[in-house]
């Protein structure tokens, strides 16, 4: 394997993959704070930091930082997700010291003006009314609402309008202090890398990263519940799912195969048989939601209100088929799928870094490609089966948006699934 991992004094660990036939890298920082994190009061902010740190600097304004990245070709880009915030950028291998700049400092010197801050609130309040508008997007919020009420992964990623609008400065400088501290934090590059070089400018360059290591994070408990919102829509687009397995589950690898062969590409039984065969969806796919410690098996489809009492007991037929008429062939075909995307994701720098990133933060140490295929291959039919049969004769989360006034109440969807 072509990794190398440092662990700073400040807690914050550098991981290098190398690639010698490239001539890019894509590097960046991970922290390991997302919006599971948050206090109901904040729902929002770790998404309005990563947004603030592109507003300025103490030695660059918002239109520098674009201009300096973009004159060399590169681009920088960030996201938040439920467990982490990642600020990376791909450049070409000689410009690795100024993207490591560029990283360093947004995520450390940013300023938080208060006067962009009010702008980038609204600038992303529009983007929560974005996601309102794309019934197949807010579904899925709906329905990680369901699946975990009243915690704080079931919360938004975006937050909620009116607790945006609410944060101030201090609360977000507040919690970047608290958060972003070395232990949470990693920097990973992948691609034309000297892996001594960038420790070198990292210990330089994020000297000052506290060394608190937090409080921990609050447990998910998935519970599933349902939720259904009445919109004059042509379609239908529902998300129905059940208690999966998280990341650091024996069982992650047999319901990936699960997930692939179900609805996970055009010969998957889902594709198959409600959109070839019945033509009941155009979209129609199975998914897998994992976290550190918890994870959903989901189904998406967008259908129309005609077809709706047709498409949901096909679904629970189907999740039964799986148990009883599972066969060699298709469970081949999905492993195969699976190794197919982690090898070709090798070729990708930026795949790399992302994958190098989640393995540190999931399990405190990269994975060999070669031990994911191995595990991989060693989930056979039997492994399938019984992953099937945990996952759906589990409770049922739904979530609706549009004219569901067709879909068959909770008590009797329910009953499919038991």
């Amino acid at each position: 394997m072509t990794v190398r991992v440092t662990t700073l004094d400040n807690g914050m660990r550098v991981a290098t993959d190398s690639m010698e036939n490239v001539e890019t890298v894509t590097l960046g920082t991970w922290v390991g704070i997302g919006a599971r994190d948050e206090a109901p009061e904040v729902n929002g902010i770790s998404h309005l930091l990563e947004h603030m740190v592109f507003k300025g600097t103490e030695r660059r304004t918002a239109r520098q930082i674009a201009e300096e990245i973009e004159a060399v070709g590169g681009h920088l880009n960030a996201y938040t997700s439920r467990e982490n915030t990642a600020y990376y950028a791909k450049v070409l291998k000689d410009d690795i010291g100024l993207a490591v700049d560029l990283v360093s400092d947004i995520v450390m010197h940013a300023t938080m003006d208060p006067v962009e801050l009010e702008r980038e609130k609204s600038v992303i309040c529009q983007e929560i009314h974005q996601a309102h508008d794309t019934p197949d997007d807010i579904v899925f919020d709906l329905f990680q609402e369901a699946a975990y009420p009243d915690q704080a992964i079931g919360r938004p990623v975006l937050g909620k309008e009116d607790i945006v609008r609410a944060l101030e400065r201090d609360d977000v400088e507040g919690y970047r202090k608290q958060s972003y501290t070395g232990p949470h934090s990693l920097f990973c590059a992948a691609g034309r890398i000297d892996h001594d070089e960038l420790v070198t400018m990292i210990a330089d360059t994020f000297d000052t990263l506290p060394t608190l290591n937090g409080n921990g994070r609050e447990a998910a408990k998935y519970k599933g519940g349902d939720i259904r919102l009445e919109r004059d829509l042509e379609q239908v687009h529902i998300v129905l799912g059940l208690e999966g397995v998280g990341y650091r589950e024996d069982d992650f690898y047999a319901a990936s195969v699960l997930s692939t062969l179900f609805g996970g590409g055009m010969s998957s039984r889902l594709f198959q048989e409600v959109r070839e065969e019945r033509g009941l969806a155009y979209s129609i796919y199975s998914f897998l939601s994992c976290y550190e410690d918890s994870g959903i098996f989901g189904i998406y489809a967008g259908t129309g209100e005609e077809h709706l009492s047709d498409l949901i007991p096909l679904l629970a037929d189907e999740a039964g088929k799986v148990i009883d008429s599972l066969n060699e062939e298709e469970t081949e075909r999905a492993r195969a799928q699976l190794k197919a995307s982690i090898l070709m994701a090798r070729e990708s720098t930026s795949a790399r870094t992302e994958q190098m990133a989640r393995h540190l933060m999931l399990f405190g140490r990269p994975l060999d490609p070669q031990e994911i295929v191995a595990k991989i291959e060693a989930v056979d039919g039997d492994a399938v089966r019984d992953v099937a049969t945990r996952i759906f004769r589990g409770r049922p989360s739904v979530a609706a948006i549009g004219p569901v006034k067709g879909l068959e109440n909770p008590d009797t969807l329910a009953a499919r699934f038991n």
